[in-house]
Parts: structure tokens; sequence; C-alpha cells
């Protein structure tokens, strides 16, 4: 089984109601512990935020699916990222979507401290967790691990009881596995990172590689 199959098969447990709830040190984030209400209640995926970088109306659209548990994402992220942005998303020439994959409850704990203090935090807060990941996802258990992410959280400038709120909030956890599972079924995701490109997917590559396909995308 695919870890993207894994994951969905994960997100049937959320709706269930059975995700983490053997969990009873409260410093750790719950935030399904109300599941059967947040199960009850609709889950409208079109309130999650879609995190996007460079010129909205850019002749190329790239969208990245990663998670941030993923050493691969952590090394895109450091490498041929930083220099797509400085020569492409800086200069309008792409369109970056950042879409979050969830194979576990800590990459859907970082994805709501990285999305706790909105879109204008976003991208420095998903650094500052793919820089870090080696230590966050090696802390320990589940409470040194949290404790490791609201760290990231409040060197991004957000507060405690913000950052509480947003770790403790079951309806939008569940709303953002309901929107991934949305997303990686429309799209054909497989594994991370994962890329689609003006409609079409690709796979991980070189800097080098995403340079000569978003030239041949522009007709450079």
């Amino acid at each position: 089984m695919s870890r993207i199959a894994t994951v969905i098969c994960t997100a049937v447990a959320v709706a269930a109601g059975g995700y983490w709830l053997t969990l009873s040190n409260s410093t750790v984030p719950n935030p399904l512990v109300s599941s059967a209400e947040a199960q009850e209640a609709d889950l409208d995926t079109s309130t999650v935020v879609e995190m996007v970088q460079g010129d909205k109306d850019a002749p190329v659209e790239i969208i990245e699916y990663a998670s941030y548990t993923c050493p691969h994402c952590a090394n895109f992220h450091k490498g041929t990222y930083k220099q797509l942005k400085k020569d492409f998303i800086d200069t309008g020439k792409v369109k970056f979507i950042y879409r979050e994959v969830y194979f576990d409850r800590y990459g859907l704990w970082a994805s709501m401290v990285a999305r706790c203090a909105g879109p204008e935090k976003f991208f420095g807060i998903t650094d500052l967790i793919y820089d870090g990941q080696s230590e966050w996802t090696r802390a320990g258990g589940p409470t040194e691990i949290v404790d490791e992410l609201r760290k990231i959280g409040r060197r991004a400038g957000i507060d405690n009881d913000q950052l509480e709120a947003c770790l403790q909030d079951g309806t939008r956890a569940q709303t953002l596995v309901a929107w991934y599972q949305e997303n990686a079924e429309r799209d054909g995701i497989e594994a991370t990172p994962s890329f689609v490109v003006n409609g079409k997917n690709v796979s991980n590559q070189s800097y080098e590689e995403f340079k000569a396909l978003i030239e041949d995308e522009l007709g450079s």
C-alpha cells in the first residue's frame, strides 16, 4: 500500500472518530477529541485557504504536494525551491501553490501551526519547519514533538493562546484532512514531493530539470 493510500485510510479513521483518541497527556494536541461533534458538522473544504506565492496571473502554475515530515520535501525546500523562487516566482513567471499532505499526526500538527497566523506568515513558518525537520521530528514522543512545533510557532510571533486554539481545533483538522484527500484523489498524487505544472503531473526533479520544464512552458 502506498503512503498516499495509507493516509486516505487514515482519513476514514478520522471520520469514524478513532484518530489519536488514545492520547492522554494534556500538553499534546488532541484536535479530534470532539470528533463526534465535528463529524456532524458540514466540512466545507472551500474554507481552506490556498497558500500561494507569485503573480496570480503568471503563465506557469506549479502546485507542490508535500508533507512536513518528508525528508525529500525538506531537501527540495532547502535547495531547488529557493532557486525557483528567486528565478521564477519572484519574477512573476510562476504562480506557486503549496498543498499539504498528511502521512501522520505530526505532519498535520505542523500544518496547523504553519497556517495559524494566516497566509502572510505561512511560507516563512514553512521554511522554519523544514529547516528544523531533523530536530523536531526526532525530539521524542508526541509531547516533545508538539513542544518543538510550538517553539517554531512562537519564533514566528504566534502567542501561546493562538497556538493552542489552532492545535485544538478539531473541525479544522478534519476539514484539512478532507481537503487533502480531495486534492490528492483529483490530481492523482502518489508520493511526496509531487508537482502539477500547468495541469501536468511531474515528479521531484533537480532545479535544472524544473528550469527547462518552466522555460518550455514559457516558450523560451
